[in-house]
């Protein structure tokens, strides 16, 4: 559980996008995660003095309340389910969280917690509940190239449909970045939206950083949410006739073999591999 470089980086950017981190709870007691040495760079470039640097990360101690407080914390809650890192609170997230803790902080963190909890609809629905109104979420988490990091690696279609204003919230940013210093950042486009699957293969780790906003306190996940496509039917044809074949029997599985070299070439030629760059849209430095 923790901030990598790049996730570090997003973090300070969304000071200039009204998040506000005066109350936080985090999932997961945070660790800055990574080379102090490009830790030391990035703070530097966003205007840290070597002072301010060394209450903020050191080679002995890597937790990640000094710099939540440089971003402007007051308070900060830890949540695990154990305190072999020194939570503040210890609570197991598959449960209910108790009702003194529901709207009451500004922002709530989760990087790489999440994914490792059995009852991610409950664990879930206690972030949300949380947070008060006007306040936000950020989530870290796994989308691709994590087959057994967790229980589970996500989708953005995932997250669309929670955060949706059914529930009280929405999506404000969606990124799509890689763990490492000089990722390329992506915004994530909603598959609702564009009324298509927004889905990639690629070679690389890949995590998705997303912010969602508290716009009114509703019944969170009254109603389970479902994939927009199916819940839609944007690709229902209806017609259920099967075309007649007019080329020739072997053009068919050739082609077939072509268009699977091709994705497969394309899968590690590329950062967001078989993506659609319509749906995966490169933010400049």
């Amino acid at each position: 559980m923790g901030f990598n470089i790049k996730t570090t980086e997003l973090l300070l950017q969304t000071k200039k996008l009204d998040v506000n981190f005066s109350i936080v709870a985090t999932i997961g007691r945070q660790t800055l995660n990574g080379s102090y040495v490009e830790f030391e760079k990035i703070f530097k470039r966003y205007g840290y003095s070597n002072e301010e640097i060394g209450h903020l990360i050191s080679r002995e101690n890597r937790y990640s309340e000094q710099f939540l407080m440089s971003l402007g914390a007051d308070s900060i809650e830890t949540f695990d389910a154990s305190n072999y890192e020194g939570a503040s609170q210890i609570w197991d997230m598959n449960l209910p969280v108790p009702n003194d803790q529901k709207e009451k902080y500004s922002l709530v963190i989760d990087s790489g917690s999440l994914e490792h909890i059995f009852n991610f609809p409950q664990a879930i629905k206690n972030c949300m509940e949380m947070i008060v109104e006007g306040g936000h979420m950020i989530g870290v988490t796994p989308s691709n190239n994590f087959l057994g990091h967790g229980f589970y690696q996500f989708s953005p279609e995932l997250f669309y449909r929670v955060f949706s204003l059914e529930n009280g919230f929405e999506i404000e940013k969606m990124w799509l970045f890689f763990p490492r210093a000089d990722s390329p950042v992506y915004e994530v486009s909603d598959p609702a939206k564009v009324k298509s699957r927004v889905s990639l293969a690629n070679s690389e780790e890949t995590f998705l950083f997303y912010i969602a906003r508290r716009t009114k306190v509703v019944d969170v996940l009254a109603k389970a949410p479902q994939q927009s496509d199916y819940e839609h039917m944007v690709w229902k044809n209806g017609s259920g006739t099967k075309k007649k074949q007019v080329l020739p029997s072997f053009i068919i599985p050739l082609g077939l073999f072509i268009l699977k070299k091709l994705k497969r070439f394309k899968s590690i030629s590329s950062p967001i591999g078989t993506g659609n760059k319509n749906f995966f849209k490169k933010l400049e430095p």
